[in-house]
């Protein structure tokens, strides 16, 4: 039987083995955590303006054809962010997944008017 590797767990696993040698090679050690979230939270920023360069957002322009390899090349990069930015947060593969979990079994309740927060259900007079 093949041992089967959970891939978030691996993608956490291999993002903290960057995020260590990266601190040491350039000796950030001392940043705090809460530091690292706002790095985070910028470069995010910076590869979803990349990502959106990728993707004709500028409808002014005439639609050039979109390159998949650099359109997943931006995404990766946003991923590599966040994973490094929920470790930084103090949370792991396992946490991230059962909170995506009960997301999004709110969020199909919502849509489906079961929440109780108002003002996500589909309405059918707003249906065209």
């Amino acid at each position: 039987m093949t041992d089967r590797v959970d891939k978030l767990e691996h993608i956490f696993a291999l993002q903290a083995a960057f995020d260590e040698q990266l601190a040491r090679q350039r000796h950030l050690e001392a940043v705090e955590p809460e530091v690292w979230v706002q790095r985070d939270v910028l470069a995010i920023v910076a590869e979803l303006g990349e990502l959106l360069a990728e993707v004709n957002f500028k409808w002014w322009k005439n639609p050039q054809p979109v390159n998949r390899d650099a359109v997943k090349e931006e995404l990766v990069d946003i991923l590599h962010f966040f994973v490094s930015m929920c470790i930084n947060a103090g949370f792991d593969a396992e946490e991230i997944y059962q909170a995506y979990l009960e997301k999004n079994r709110e969020n199909f309740r919502r849509q489906a008017g079961l929440s109780d927060k108002k003002g996500y259900a589909v309405n059918e007079l707003a249906v065209e």
